[in-house]
């Protein structure tokens, strides 16, 4: 279902992943200023918080939806 975690371990908080999510799905939590999945089935599975991340492995994308690829117009 598209966004399955994101690992507050390895998250250093800078919030690139939030805005790259086209669809609102992440945000940062006030209190410990971290990222938190907070609308996951909004998710588009679209990659862009996975690929923007600077700290590899840090938000897992889910394989049970087909991967959303942009048409080219």
């Amino acid at each position: 279902m598209g966004i399955k975690t994101i690992d507050e371990g390895t998250c250093t908080g800078c919030a690139i992943c939030v805005a790259s999510c086209p669809m609102d799905v992440i945000r940062m939590t006030p209190d410990r200023r971290k990222a938190a999945i907070r609308y996951p089935l909004d998710c588009m599975t679209c990659y862009n918080c996975e690929r923007d991340c600077p700290e590899e492995g840090t938000i897992t994308i889910g394989p049970e939806r087909a991967r959303y690829v942009p048409l080219p117009w």
